[in-house]
């Protein structure tokens, strides 16, 4: 196994080699490898020889782990993207390649045969991503965001906006899309495409809502359940937690989903972050996609905190645009969703926590660690 810093000079030689099968397995290292050496033990022989990239996880639901990933499983991800979106291209980098999302850019790029342009690292800036933009040359162009990064771009002016235009197809991922974000990147002629996947699936595997060819979505008791050649082989010297969440080439997620009557996907969250107020089961993503439809909502995250009287009470962490009161959040949740879904307590900050690109870190929202703008709503 090779260990390897975390950026693009480093990654795509290495993971050409690996896709070739001319090298060894690659192991991206983040600034701080500490936990990613812990956890994937670069020293210790590898449980499957067609390993070619181990990719360690966030851990925001527990420790760490390492998803093994073959080069078919990578290959099968990014040419089933490539015709998906109408053709192989060119692709800006614009998240960090320590997680899947931005290790699969670099995997398309290589199989595509076209150096991919690289944002530099660092606080996400819309004049450098126009700056970089202008530096594509393909026919066909892509870029991966999330939603935060989509929704500064929309907000810092028409030159972001065109440089959006120019793309092809921009995808959304790592995190719940709002309605009102994807709506206004529509009526602005952006083409966004969400994605739906993990480490476990090689990254994004279902579309808007619809599998990528050879990928199927299933529920059972209300999980999601993903097949097909993009599941990984399991995970890094965890045979207990392979054997309970892999089988048969298909992996059981940690989240909740619903087929629609046209056979495509609709996530609900995760079934860990389900909020039990007073008896009745509250969806987080629900709640939140009703709040950011409020215009004095920039950006919102639903957790639920223990509560003496309801065993948990609905809690939104909001960031504002313009002032809003609890009993307005209330009121426009209540006519929306059930009354007992509207927060009981509102807080705002000045931005959401984020534990890997696009993912709400939960757990800092629960520990009270997020910083609270001092004015904020409080309970009835």
């Amino acid at each position: 196994m090779l260990a390897v810093p975390a950026d693009a000079p480093h990654l795509l030689p290495a993971l050409a080699a690996a896709l070739a099968g001319t090298g060894p397995a690659v192991l991206p290292l983040p600034a701080e490898p500490a936990r990613v050496l812990a956890a994937c033990r670069p020293d210790q022989p590898l449980e499957h020889d067609d390993v070619a990239l181990l990719v360690p996880t966030s851990g925001s639901t527990g420790e760490p782990k390492g998803v093994l990933l073959s080069a078919a499983n990578l290959r099968a991800s990014a040419q089933g993207t490539a015709r998906r979106l109408g053709g192989a291209g060119q692709w800006l980098l614009a998240i960090p390649p320590t997680h899947i999302g931005g290790l699969q850019v670099l995997v398309r790029s290589l199989l595509a045969g076209l150096a991919p342009v690289v944002l530099p690292q660092g606080s996400f800036q819309a004049a450098t991503f126009v700056a970089h933009t202008a530096r594509l040359s393909g026919s066909r162009r892509y870029v991966a965001l999330v939603p935060t990064q989509l929704r500064r771009l929309l907000a810092s002016g028409d030159a972001a906006t065109g440089a959006l235009r120019t793309y092809d197809a921009v995808l959304i991922g790592g995190a719940a899309t709002a309605a009102p974000l994807l709506a206004a990147a529509e009526a602005a002629g952006i083409r966004v495409v969400t994605t739906y996947g993990m480490s476990e699936t090689s990254g994004g595997c279902v579309y808007d809502g619809a599998p990528l060819d050879g990928v199927t979505a299933r529920v059972e008791d209300g999980r999601i359940r993903l097949s097909g050649p993009v599941v990984a082989l399991g995970y890094r010297l965890r045979p207990d937690l392979t054997a309970r969440a892999f089988r048969d080439g298909s992996f059981l997620t940690g989240d909740l989903g619903v087929l629609r009557p046209d056979g495509g996907l609709q996530v609900l969250g995760r079934a860990d972050d389900v909020i039990v107020t007073g008896g009745e089961k509250v969806s987080p993503p629900a709640v939140e996609a009703a709040l950011a439809a409020h215009p004095a909502v920039a950006e919102v995250a639903v957790v639920g905190l223990p509560d003496d009287e309801w065993g948990e009470r609905v809690v939104a962490f909001v960031v504002l645009r313009t002032p809003l009161s609890l009993g307005g959040a209330r009121e426009h949740v209540a006519a929306r969703l059930p009354r007992v879904w509207a927060p009981r307590e509102l807080r705002e900050v000045d931005a959401l926590p984020l534990v890997a690109p696009g993912k709400i870190d939960r757990a800092a929202l629960r520990s009270g660690t997020a910083g609270e703008v001092p004015t904020a709503g409080g309970k009835p």
